[in-house]
């Protein structure tokens, strides 16, 4: 296959440091994050407005690329599955999808709810919920 390139366009500002210490969904606990996002790219916010449902898109720079199975969830008492069918950050694309609400927007800073990604992680875009 062809490879291709991605480039970050901000990254996570959270108290969340440990991913091991990190819920494993937004709804788990996870606090308010920051978006921290190019300077160049502030334009492609306009429209986002505080209160919207968004998609955040992330890099999984803490993610193992080698794992191709797991137990959902870590739970030993949980049958071995392959990562498609599960939510692992252990996979060959360490993809995040991050369901979350706009809190608030200053500058190229957005405050987003319940996100469970840690500190310095790569933002790869953000979407609108449909």
């Amino acid at each position: 296959m062809t490879p291709i390139e991605l480039k970050p366009v901000g990254r996570v500002e959270s108290p969340l440091t440990d991913r091991a210490k990190a819920p494993k969904q937004g709804n788990e606990g996870a606090p308010e994050a920051w978006l921290v996002f190019e300077a160049d790219l502030i334009e492609a916010l306009l429209g986002i407005e505080v209160g919207d449902e968004i998609l955040v898109v992330t890099w999984l720079d803490r993610g193992r690329r080698d794992v191709l199975k797991t137990r959902p969830r870590d739970d030993l008492a949980n049958p071995v599955q392959g990562v498609f069918s599960t939510r692992s950050p252990d996979r060959p694309n360490p993809i995040g999808l991050h369901p979350v609400t706009v809190v608030a927007i200053e500058g190229p800073r957005m405050l987003v709810s319940e996100l469970e990604a840690v500190d310095g992680t790569p933002v790869l875009d953000v979407k609108p919920v449909l």
